[in-house]
């Protein structure tokens, strides 16, 4: 147990952190899950919409620390060339 003051505060922050980085981090999982539903079942047009919101998100969260940013590029490319492959097989 703490006992200095800036350590019971360092303790109060870091709940708070956790919290806030265990949003996003949910957050982004969900807009990867709508991506993915989006590019099995949806159109062209609207992967290329969620894949815009993922990006975004997952630039966000880079930049928040949440992951690292060559694993939301990582992410990103990837993504990228299944939407690409979506507008190919509707050309």
């Amino acid at each position: 147990m703490a006992h200095s003051r800036t350590a019971k505060k360092r303790i109060r922050q870091n709940v708070k952190h956790r919290a806030r980085n265990r949003w996003r981090l949910n957050t982004l999982r969900e807009a990867m899950k709508a991506l993915n539903e989006t590019l099995l079942h949806g159109t062209a047009a609207q992967a290329a919409e969620a894949f815009k919101k993922v990006s975004r998100v997952l630039d966000r969260s880079a930049a928040k620390g949440v992951i690292h940013k060559n694993q939301a590029d990582r992410r990103k490319s990837r993504l990228s060339a299944r939407v690409k492959a979506k507008k190919a097989a509707k050309a």
